[in-house]
């Protein structure tokens, strides 16, 4: 649905705030479920095959061997910028995301942010869990646990390109604003802001 599209997207190290943690591991409540991804395990394959599903690879131009994927996975956990998760929805993983620190990422340039905000990327995947409202009612629930998990977080924003109205749409029916658009070498995205309070809304 909402991918980064390219990598690397950290900022430049000497830009880095210290201060500021590393993404939060949120808990979701049921049906759903959350843990990060694990690089030795099954995982890159799973991620090798929703990747390369037509509806994700358009997107997220991430459609890489199981390999790469396990690299992927592995340096995103040895870092502070985004932890990769898998989501499940009744015991069955079906989506992918990555929970981001706009601080380290170069969004941070973007738009007004606040050091302590959180990004997401999302992707559903498999295109039968496609236009049922997963993508809607997964949204909410982590925008929810990631302000849940971060009291010092104002707001969880994400980026999808403008192009992928399903996403845009899901994003907004789960609670977040449009607060403009947002120009990126491969692409313009809506910038979309779930915030804590009507006040914690980028100026």
């Amino acid at each position: 649905m909402s991918g980064p599209t390219v990598r690397p997207q950290e900022a430049a190290a000497d830009t880095r705030p210290a201060a500021v943690p590393a993404p939060p591991l949120p808990r979701l409540h049921a049906p759903w479920t959350l843990r990060p991804a694990d690089p030795a395990g099954t995982d890159p394959d799973t991620l090798a095959r929703w990747m390369a599903e037509p509806h994700v690879e358009a997107f997220w131009h991430q459609a890489w061997p199981r390999e790469r994927w396990a690299e992927d996975i592995a340096d995103q956990r040895a870092g502070d910028h985004s932890l990769p998760c898998l989501v499940a929805e009744d015991g069955r993983d079906l989506a992918y995301v990555e929970i981001y620190r706009v601080d380290r990422d170069r969004l941070a340039g973007r738009y007004p942010h606040d050091p302590r905000d959180l990004g997401v990327h999302i992707a559903v995947g498999e295109t039968g869990d496609t236009g049922r409202g997963v993508g809607r009612r997964l949204l909410g629930a982590l925008a929810a646990a990631l302000l849940a998990a971060d009291p010092g977080c104002r707001r969880v924003v994400a980026e999808p390109d403008i192009r992928n109205a399903p996403s845009v749409r899901a994003f907004t029916a789960a609670g977040y604003r449009r607060c403009g658009e947002v120009f990126l070498p491969e692409k313009t995205a809506a910038l979309l802001v779930h915030p804590r309070s009507d006040k914690d809304l980028p100026r």
